[in-house]
Formats: structure tokens, sequence, C-alpha cells
């Protein structure tokens, strides 16, 4: 089978160390969460248009020092030496990050979150790979740094600015309008580059671009045939009574270059330039072919058609790609335009190249990567997203089939996958569970009392969306004391109902204590309809389709000719 498109549910960091292999990708692209203390929902709204409520995790990029966290900042220098970063720059980040303990703890849990990730990149980049690191001001100059110690500052191309939006009112600050891609090289002399284009200004078309001879040949305009300096032979010679000596010149016809593509591609000249040996020959038949025009005192120009122009050579100020709209929003708060990637793909890649993008999120990168002809490998960790990335863009946008153009790994279909993945990743295994049964994981890997996660529902009468907290239990051992403790949490919170997910199903005299136990919780009665209010789910059972009994989930209308309110029943 020919080499297939990999989607990935997981990490990044886990991702790439366990399947992406040394100098096996071309390009990165990254978007990952900034440090701005924000929480990006928006993604999830209910079909009534609703904001799920705050307690959702879409994605998160707030940060503190957790366990996870001081395991990173230990790796970090370890890493550096492996990949044979010199030891005054590691020393010099070990400073930095103890200096950043006592000043600014949380941008010390982001620098140590990203500094894994980006060692490990640089590890699968080819040596004529490129990264380009998408990020706000908020943290870009603190990431700059970073990706000095991991790629050299000798690598470092570009830092690019996007003007992603026209003006904004900000009351005690200059609008914030931009966004900075930060450019580095794997090897900066040996990187690969195509020179990219952006189209011409329409008041410049319009103020250059002034005459039309009405051949078909469009609007153009003129440039000099000569060169600066003087030669000795042909090309300094007159033509035609003209002799480009006298100014310092020397004859130069297209025979590189725009108006040399449109020459040959319009078959202007047959056989140009080859052809036409000398650069008198050359002279004459461009002239014959009606591409000179004579100014004063009769100095011959070229004439340049707009129709040859391939735009102005693209800089590292894009002010020409708008924000993503119209039927390209996919609900992305922070999502990027299609036109921004395709530019950077076509940029640093060829035909064929693997584009890597490590926080694939709404998955632009993958699109466009498709649609350049690129092979791709797109890693998110919000299961929501790989799904809307399957269906959405793979599926609906690019025509892609599952299994036959790409496929999707780490999202468990057996029981003995989800075994694995709680073994590999207990936290991954709890948002995919949680995920699987239309919840939304919580924000935090910590101990979060007894709340892994919360579906969420329409009731009549309530104006906001009401809840069910999920607890996840992959290991083997539940008891009994495991529903008091869910219980309790029902009880302290708001929410209508509670749902235990477990791995395996228990044994009969133990899912019979359970089931008692859980039918003293009562049930809930919504447009006369009585549901459990605490409910309990195996693996197997979430593999063959069964979802927890609620009223309908968050976004579908329910019929309402009488709107009772909810009843809450005690057993």
């Amino acid at each position: 089978m020919p080499w297939l498109n990999k989607l990935y549910f997981g990490d990044c960091f886990t991702i790439t160390r366990e399947h992406l292999r040394n100098a096996s990708v071309d390009l990165i692209y990254l978007d990952p969460p900034f440090n701005s203390q924000r929480q990006y929902n928006s993604i999830y709204k209910d079909e009534t248009g609703r904001p799920l409520p705050d307690q959702i995790d879409a994605f998160c990029d707030m940060w503190e020092l957790d366990p996870e966290t001081e395991r990173s900042i230990r790796m970090a220098p370890i890493m550096m030496r492996d990949q044979g970063i010199d030891d005054a720059t590691v020393q010099l980040w070990e400073l930095w990050m103890r200096a950043l303990r006592r000043t600014n703890p949380r941008l010390l849990a982001y620098l140590a979150y990203m500094s894994l990730r980006l060692l490990d990149f640089h590890r699968v980049l080819k040596p004529t790979g490129s990264l380009y690191l998408h990020c706000d001001p908020t943290a870009s100059h603190y990431v700059k740094a970073l990706l000095d110690a991991v790629f050299g500052d000798r690598n470092f191309v570009n830092e690019i600015v996007w003007k992603r939006s026209g003006g904004k009112s900000d009351a005690k600050r200059y609008g914030r309008t931009t966004d900075r891609i930060l450019f580095y090289a794997k090897d900066a002399r040996h990187r690969t580059w195509n020179r990219t284009y952006q189209a011409l200004d329409p008041d410049y078309v319009r103020r250059t671009y002034t005459r039309d001879d009405g051949d078909g040949r469009g609007p153009y305009t003129t440039m000099p045939l000569h060169g600066p300096g003087t030669r000795t032979g042909e090309s300094g010679m007159p033509w035609r009574g003209h002799d480009p000596g006298k100014i310092g010149n020397h004859w130069a016809t297209p025979t590189k270059g725009v108006m040399h593509g449109y020459i040959r591609s319009h078959d202007l000249i047959p056989g140009w330039p080859d052809a036409y040996p000398s650069v008198h020959e050359r002279l004459d038949a461009l002239d014959d072919a009606d591409l000179l025009t004579y100014g004063r005192g009769g100095i011959p120009r070229l004439k340049t058609y707009l129709a040859a122009s391939r735009g102005i050579a693209a800089t590292d100020l894009i002010t020409d790609v708008p924000m993503a709209s119209g039927n390209e929003r996919l609900g992305y708060a922070t999502q990027k335009p299609l036109a921004l990637l395709k530019r950077i793909i076509r940029a640093s890649t060829n035909k064929g190249d693997v584009v890597l993008d490590p926080f694939c999120g709404c998955a632009t990168t993958i699109e466009a990567a498709e649609a350049l002809e690129r092979r791709w490998v797109g890693i998110d960790i919000a299961i929501h997203a790989i799904r809307r990335v399957a269906s959405v863009r793979l599926t609906d946008r690019c025509g892609l089939v599952e299994g036959e153009d790409y496929t999707i790994q780490g999202v468990p279909s057996t029981l003995e996958g989800a075994q694995l993945l709680h073994e590999q990743d207990p936290y991954q295994f709890q948002r995919w569970a949680v995920a699987e049964v239309e919840g939304f994981v919580t924000s935090k890997q910590t101990a979060d009392g007894g709340i892994d996660g919360r579906l969420y529902f329409d009731v009549p009468n309530e104006p906001d969306l009401q809840s069910m907290v999920l607890e996840v239990k992959g290991g083997s051992h539940v008891r009994i004391t495991d529903l008091r403790a869910l219980r309790a949490v029902l009880d302290d919170d708001l929410a209508l109902m509670a749902g235990l997910i477990i791995m395996e199903p228990r044994s009969p005299h133990q899912t019979r204590n359970f089931e008692r136990y859980m039918a003293q919780a009562g049930v809930l009665e919504v447009l006369g309809r009585e549901y459990p209010r605490m409910q309990m789910l195996t693996v197997p059972e979430i593999l063959e389709g069964k979802r927890f009994d609620t009223p309908t989930v968050a976004g579908v209308h329910i019929p309402q000719p009488v709107l009772p309110g909810i009843q809450r029943a005690e057993a």
C-alpha cells in the first residue's frame, strides 16, 4: 500500500517520539496554544448557538507547575545535551528556568511544555527542512529565545508579521492586529526554498499598467532593455542606431524571468531564446513580435504585460491574507486562513514532501498540504478536533476516504486498544472515554474532585444547558466507594446527573450492588420521562454504541407544546 497520510489522536510529544523517525519531515508548521491565559471553547457550541459552559476544555493555554511540567523542566537539559546543544547554552537555559520559577512560574510552565516538543521537532526535521511557529506577541520573544537554543541562532531565517485584521480600538494601547510567525531551518544553508509571490496592489496595477494595444494581450507597462555597465561584446554594440554604451549600459534581453516565461508559454517567438543565439537577433525577434515600443529619442523598451506578472515577491510582512471567513470557518477562535498556510507550504516544500502539524486543531495545514500534493501528518490532543478534521476537512472538503487516503491512529476501536491507551497514557484514555460518550473533558490533569468531564443536554424551561458529571476509572479496581464518592460530587455540584465509565464489566454480584446503590440517587423527570440520575457504562458498551440515557444531547431542539419544569425524584 502506498504511503498514507496520518491523523493522530494524542499528545504531540508522545506521538512524535513513538511514531516519527529521525529526519523524516520536510516542514513543521505549529500554531500551539499561546501563553495568554485564555481558554478557547468557541468551537464547541450546541446547535442552538449557545456557547457551552466554561468548564469545557476544547484546548487550554493556562499553565501551572504541575508534576508533568516539573518533569519537563528536568528533562529539557538532558534532551538538549543529547541533541548536541552546547553546554553553555544549556547552562543559560537552566539559569533562565530558575529565574522564571521565582518571577513568572506560569511562563516557566509554558516554556517547559514547549521545550520538549521543539527539541523533538528538531529531531524529526530533514537537513533541508524548516519550522514555522505561529504565535502572538504575548510570548513570541520568549519562544524565539527558546528556538535560538534548539535550532541555533544561525538557523533563524525570518520573523514574519501577519496582519490578521483591520484596525482595532484598544482603550489604553495601540490596537492589536498582528501575529508573529518565527521561521527557522534545520540548516539555513541547505533548506528547501521556493520563491513565492503575492498579488499586486490594485492601485499599483491601475497606475502602472496603463497601456493596451487591443491585441488581446491585455494591459502592459514598459521596461528598459538595458542592463547597468558597459560591455565589449555584441551586447555593448549599437543596434539600429542605438548605442547603450553611451549611457553606461548594455543590451539585456529577457532570456529569463517573467517575460521570458510569458513569451514561451504564449509562443510569441517560436524557439525563444535558443533559436536566436546573438543579442541583435533576439532584439530583431522582439521587434518583429511587436514586443518593443519606442519612447523619446527612439530608445527601445520592452512591453511587460500584466498577464505575465506573478505578483510581487512575498515579504516578511503579510498584509494581503485576511482571517478565515465564510465556509472556510470551522468555529475555532484562532483558526488560520488557508491562503496563509498555502504560502508557507509552497515556499518551503516541494510536491511529495511531508508536512507535519503537531497542533492541527481544525486542520487548515492538512487541507493546504493536500491541495498542494504534499503528504501530511496531523496530531491533536482533542478527540473532538480529530473527529471534526475527519468528517469536515478530510471527507467533506477534501473528498478523502479513511483507509484509502489517510489513517486515524490512537483512537481505540477495541477493548484491547482502550486498555493499551490507558497503559500508555491514562489521561489520554480519560479524554477519549469522555469524548466518546459525547462529553467534554475538564481542563486539568490533576485531581479534580471526581469530575473528569461533563455531558451537556437541553432541558425545557431552563435558559442554560444542564449537565451530567462524568468520572472515568480505567483500572481494574472499581469499588462501591467510587460510586459513593461520585454521589457526593453529584450532591455538591449543580449537575443534574452523574455517569461513571469503567474499563470492563464487574462480576454479577458487584454489578447488582452497583445498580442498587445508583438507584438510590433517584431519577430526573423531563417531559414525562424518567432518567436515572446515576448511571454506569463499560468500555465494551461504549464501543458497541451505547450511551448514557439523558435528555436530548446539547443542541437538538425538543418539541415543546408543554414545558413542565425539571422534576427530581428521589428513590
